[in-house]
């Protein structure tokens, strides 16, 4: 999951979370949006992570100057 996904992520866990006011019988859907928002802020924070180490192996291979 990249950035783009987790903040799509971030923001249908907001709308259920906090705008949709609707009813669904077994579901209930802020706890959905909550957990949304929680796996989007996850995928930010490993994306960030795994370019930042794939950036840093880059900076190895350059020959001195």
């Amino acid at each position: 999951m990249y950035i783009g996904g987790s903040i799509f992520l971030l923001a249908l866990g907001a709308i259920l979370a906090f705008a949709v006011q609707d009813n669904i019988q077994e579901v209930e859907l802020t706890t959905v949006g909550y957990i949304l928002m929680a796996a989007g802020a996850l995928g930010i924070v490993v994306s960030l992570i795994i370019n930042g180490q794939r950036n840093q192996g880059r900076r190895d291979d350059l020959p001195p100057r």
